[in-house]
């Protein structure tokens, strides 16, 4: 057999190599934008409180719009791309997002807002599952953890910059120009994603490859371990879009102002940033149970803590809870491929994506309902409480875990 031509092997690494850099730099970006955009809604809550003068569970359910929508459309944008291919509909999706957030800037009312709001949760929810999936297939084997990690710390970095730019614009513009300049960044993210190179196609494994990745993954689930991770992701999404929702309106009645708001959001997402990076490491060498435990227990306790603090030693402890508050996803979504087959990974992270993003949607009018009854004090202490459910679900998996 002639041996395989040492710059053809060469030319092949570099083509792959350049292929993973093409399709990180698009899932990363688009990860950015749109997480961004979901997370900054958490500084102009209080502002349309103000202006239309809503409850906390009102102002719950326009959270709830934004990812309602992003999480019902997962699984249809999974179907989807196997149509019109991933690129074309991460692009559609995010001018879809910046469209959302044109008819929230032009709104005149509640429901026109609400409407913008749902358009924009639409557009949104084809990053997460197009994006895990892309960077999955690019990355494959041990490398899609860490890969998958850096995707996720991408995400953090927009909710950081993107709620810190919109406070710092809404201190030299109203909200209806400042959302209307957002926008028009979705719109330049949409074009650049469509003039980026083409991301490469699907790869098909060898089948020995395959078999025995279809089949470890069928011994590791045991036909519980996807649904047991799902169960934690849409718990612990619940409590940290309960907990992100009503943070403002809690440093509120500590005195916080607009622009001291927007930097305890930035604290709290750049220890975030920190412990999805962090906890990625950490799940690799732990395990997930060991993980979660910290990460929760973590979150559980910090939450706590906050509560009795003045202003200044609260925005103190908000880096700390951030990176509980988001450690605990990284491992979640790094272990999805590890519980399914590589042929059903695409619906696997749309359902699962579904789940968390549906529990968190639903969250912030339940505990609206409870700020509006207990105080958003009392209702804090809940979502601590809360965060504590997902420990029983984390050693229910240890077993399905150990047959990796």
């Amino acid at each position: 057999m002639t041996p395989p031509d040492a710059t053809a092997v060469d030319a092949e690494a570099g083509g792959r190599r350049g292929a993973e850099r093409r399709t990180a730099a698009v899932c990363c970006g688009a990860h950015v934008l749109h997480d961004g955009y979901s997370d900054l809604l958490y500084v102009l809550l209080p502002l349309w409180q103000a202006e239309f003068g809503l409850a906390y569970a009102t102002v719950g359910f326009l959270r709830m719009l934004y990812a309602g929508a992003m999480a019902g459309f997962q699984v249809p944008a999974g179907l989807l791309s196997e149509r019109i291919g991933e690129r074309a509909l991460l692009a559609l999706g995010t001018a879809l997002a910046a469209a959302g957030f044109v008819v929230a800037g032009v709104s005149t009312g509640f429901w026109l807002l609400g409407a913008g709001l749902v358009l924009g949760g639409l557009g949104s929810s084809v990053q997460h599952p197009l994006a895990s999936t892309l960077i999955s297939r690019a990355f494959d084997g041990s490398r899609s953890r860490a890969a998958l990690g850096t995707y996720n710390f991408a995400g953090d970095i927009g909710k950081m910059l993107l709620p810190a730019a919109t406070a710092a614009l809404l201190t030299l513009l109203a909200w209806r120009p400042t959302v209307l300049v957002l926008s028009v960044v979705g719109l330049a993210g949409a074009a650049a994603i469509l003039l980026l190179p083409r991301l490469p196609p699907k790869a098909a494994a060898p089948a020995a490859v395959d078999a025995t990745a279809a089949g470890m993954a069928r011994g590791a689930a045991g036909g519980r371990g996807f649904p047991l991770l799902l169960g934690i992701g849409v718990i612990d999404s619940a409590a940290r879009m309960g907990f992100l929702t009503f943070l403002p309106f809690l440093l509120t009645q500590k005195g916080a102002g607009l622009p001291t708001i927007g930097v305890a959001l930035t604290l709290v997402f750049a220890g975030g940033a920190v412990g999805k990076l962090a906890c990625g490491l950490l799940g690799a060498r732990l395990g997930v149970l060991r993980t979660v435990i910290i990460t929760e227990g973590g979150t559980a306790v910090g939450i706590l803590a906050l509560l009795p603090l003045p202003l200044e030693a609260a925005l103190a402890l908000l880096p700390l809870i951030g990176v509980a508050l988001n450690g605990t996803s990284s491992v979640l979504y790094g272990t999805v491929p590890e519980l399914v087959t590589p042929e059903r990974r695409a619906r696997a992270f749309s359902v699962f994506y579904t789940g968390a993003i549906g529990g968190g949607a639903v969250a912030p009018v339940v505990f609206g309902l409870f700020s509006d009854v207990l105080g958003v004090p009392t209702m804090m202490a809940l979502v601590a409480g809360v965060v504590m459910l997902t420990l029983p679900l984390a050693w229910l998996l240890r077993p399905t875990l150990l047959l990796r």
